[in-house]
C-alpha cells in the first residue's frame, strides 16, 4: 500500500493506493469512523463490493442507496433521493456518506454530503481507473444540468480516498480505456517524462499490468494532490486539470450523456485542444502527432463527427472557465506545459470545430 497526503490544513486527507484495500476491514473501519453511514453505489458496483464495506463496519448503522448506472442519472433528482434517505433515517451531522463506484457516484455522493445539514463527512472508494486517478481526489462535487456538465456543485473535500487496484480487474475494457484519457492528461499538462513513460508502457496498462497501473495511479494522484494543495478552489492553475474538458463536457452535453463516456469525450477534447494549440502557433507538429498517436493506441476517439459543432460551441459557452463571455481554453505550449488562455486566434478554434465535428455545422 502507498499513501499520499492532500495537504489542506484542517481539511487534509490521505489517499491510499494498493491491492486488496476493500478487503482490509481494519483500514476501512479506521477511515470510516462515523456511527451512521450512507453507502452510495450503483447497480453494477454494489453487487461486487458493497458486502466488503458492510463486513468492515459490523457495529455501524449502514444504509445502502443503489443508483442506476450511468452519467444520465447525475442529476438533482438523484441528489434529492439521497437527501430523502438521510432525512428519513435521521442522520445527524456526525454521519458519513461513502461513495463506492466511479466518478458519477463520487460526484453525486460528495455533493449530497456537502448539502446535507450544510456538510457532513464523506469517503471515496473509487472502483474505476478514471475515479482512482482523478475524480475522487480534490473535492470537486456536483451534478449535471440540461444546460451543461457539472453546472451545479460544491467544493467538499473527502475525509479519505481508498483506491483498491484489485477493483480494476472487474472494469470493462471500455471503462479502462476511458480512464486512460485522464492518465494521459497529466503527462500532457505538466510532466513530459510521464507522457514518454506512457508512450512506452501503454500496452502494459491496457493489459492491466498491476505494477504499471499502480505506478500510473500513484503519479496522477501525486500531481493532482499538488495542484489541489496550491489552488483548492480552482482560482489559478488548478484549471489546467481541465485540459480537454471544455470540448469534452460540450460533447457529453450535446450527446445527452448517454453515448459517450466521460473519458472518451475528454480524449477527443484533448486532441481538439491540441489541434487548436498547433493552429495558434504554439504546439509543434511533432508533438501533435505524438498526442494523436498515444490516444489512438489507447483505443480512444480523437473526433466527434456525429455531433453538431454548433451544439458543441453552445456548450463551451457555458463552461465554468468562461469570463466576460470569452471561452478560455487550456492549451498546450508543448507536451508537459499547458496554459489557460483566451489569447488564441478565433480562426484556430473555428477551424478545429470544422475538423472535429459534423460537416456543415
Amino acid at each position: 500500500m502507498e499513501v499520499l497526503n492532500v495537504s489542506l490544513a484542517d481539511r487534509s486527507y490521505p489517499i491510499l493506493i494498493g491491492a486488496g484495500l476493500l478487503r482490509d476491514s481494519a483500514q476501512l473501519a479506521k477511515l470510516i469512523s462515523a456511527r451512521d453511514v450512507l453507502l452510495l453505489s450503483n447497480s453494477v458496483v454494489a453487487p461486487l463490493y458493497a458486502a466488503a464495506v458492510h463486513a468492515a463496519l459490523p457495529d455501524r448503522r449502514v444504509i445502502d442507496v443503489v443508483l442506476p448506472d450511468g452519467e444520465a442519472h447525475k442529476t438533482l433528482n438523484t441528489v434529492e433521493r439521497i437527501l430523502d434517505v438521510l432525512v428519513a433515517n435521521r442522520f445527524g451531522r456526525d454521519a458519513c456518506v461513502v461513495a463506492l463506484g466511479g466518478g458519477v457516484v463520487g460526484d453525486i455522493a460528495g455533493f449530497a454530503a456537502a448539502c446535507y445539514q450544510r456538510g457532513v463527512d464523506f469517503v471515496q472508494l473509487p472502483t474505476t481507473l478514471l475515479a482512482q486517478v482523478d475524480s475522487s481526489v480534490g473535492g470537486k462535487t456536483g451534478v449535471n444540468h440540461i444546460g451543461g456538465k457539472n453546472l451545479i456543485g460544491a467544493f467538499h473535500q473527502p475525509r479519505a480516498v481508498i483506491a483498491d487496484t484489485d477493483a480494476l480487474a472487474t472494469l470493462p475494457d471500455r471503462e479502462l480505456r476511458a480512464g486512460l484519457a485522464e492518465v494521459i492528461k497529466y503527462g500532457l499538462i505538466t510532466d513530459a517524462a510521464f507522457f514518454a513513460w506512457l508512450e512506452s508502457n501503454i500496452g502494459r496498462l491496457l493489459a492491466r499490468d498491476s505494477a504499471a497501473l499502480s505506478y500510473a495511479i500513484h503519479r496522477c494522484c501525486e500531481i493532482k494532490a499538488d495542484f489541489v494543495r496550491r489552488d483548492e478552489r480552482e482560482l489559478a492553475d488548478r484549471a489546467l486539470l481541465n485540459f480537454g474538458h471544455t470540448f469534452g463536457h460540450a460533447i457529453e452535453s450535446a450527446s445527452g450523456y448517454r453515448t459517450w463516456l466521460h473519458g472518451e469525450a475528454v480524449a477527443a477534447g484533448m486532441y481538439l485542444a491540441a489541434i487548436t494549440s498547433h493552429r495558434a502557433g504554439w504546439l509543434a507538429a511533432s508533438d501533435l502527432t505524438r498526442v494523436r498517436d498515444l490516444l489512438l493506441r489507447s483505443g480512444l476517439p480523437v473526433a466527434a463527427r456525429e455531433i453538431s459543432g454548433v451544439d458543441v460551441m453552445n456548450g463551451m459557452r457555458m463552461d465554468k472557465k468562461v469570463q466576460a463571455g470569452q471561452v478560455r481554453l487550456v492549451l498546450l505550449k508543448r507536451i508537459g506545459q499547458a496554459v489557460l488562455s483566451s489569447d488564441y486566434p478565433d480562426s484556430a478554434l473555428q477551424a478545429t470545430l470544422k475538423e472535429g465535428f459534423e460537416a456543415g455545422h
